[in-house]
């Protein structure tokens, strides 16, 4: 009788490596081995499976507490930047005029519509006062903005070109006073450039630079006033 010979998908259990005991003994330690990290490997993916689809299951309501939450916190920031806009505005212009935001919080992202408000109307506000109320609004909303930046990588200077350029010149030191008192209480350095007299700008200005044109070009000329004297009089106390 003649034997089949192996087909070739088949282990040769005739090999020389195989016919020993103490070979196959170390085999079946091998398998065994190999089986009880699948089984291990099996157990992870099986839990990772497990918390995937319990995160599917809450992620709606996650998003959906995470807007809402979003959403509550900038109202707070957007109220607060009502109530202290409005009282500049009242500082300065001495209106009765009031910011009002409307905000929209939407997929993570919010807009907003700023308006003015007198005595329940509703006010134009880049018409409002002539262009003056956009002067102080302006001002206030780059403060908020330049606050949520990274002081890490965003130094806190202001530059204010000509941004009294539509307020009466009675009204100039106001706007200087506020942004004076805003600019110590949040740590910002501010530069403002302006065609006004300098005169309106000593009692609060750390320095003033009188820029004038000449047939030799650009004069700079550092203007000294008694203000600023006794300002630094008192810093140095």
């Amino acid at each position: 009788m003649m034997n089949k010979p192996p087909s070739p998908h088949e282990p040769d259990f005739a090999t020389e490596e195989l016919r020993s005991p103490l070979a196959l003994q170390r085999r079946c330690w091998e398998l065994a081995a190999v089986r009880k990290q699948k089984m291990k490997e099996k157990t992870t993916l099986s839990e990772q499976i497990r918390l995937t689809e319990q995160y599917v299951a809450i992620s709606g309501q996650v998003t959906e507490a995470l807007e809402t939450l979003s959403g509550q916190l900038f109202e707070q920031e957007l109220q607060l930047i009502q109530e202290k806009l409005t009282i500049a505005l009242q500082e300065v212009l001495e209106q009765p005029l009031k910011l009002k935001a409307n905000a929209e919080w939407k997929h993570n992202s919010a807009s907003v519509e700023f308006q003015i408000e007198r005595e329940g109307n509703i006010e134009d506000i880049m018409r409002g006062q002539g262009g003056s109320v956009a002067n102080v609004l302006s001002v206030g909303l780059r403060m908020f903005a330049l606050m949520t930046l990274d002081e890490k990588e965003h130094r806190r200077v202001l530059v204010l070109d000509e941004q009294d350029c539509w307020l009466r010149p009675d009204l100039v030191p106001r706007l200087v006073k506020i942004i004076h008192e805003a600019g110590e209480a949040l740590g910002f350095q501010i530069i403002m450039i302006s065609h006004h007299d300098s005169s309106m700008f000593e009692r609060y200005a750390d320095c003033i630079y009188q820029f004038s044109p000449s047939k030799d070009g650009v004069q700079v000329q550092r203007i000294e006033s008694d203000w600023q004297d006794n300002r630094n009089t008192h810093h140095e106390r």
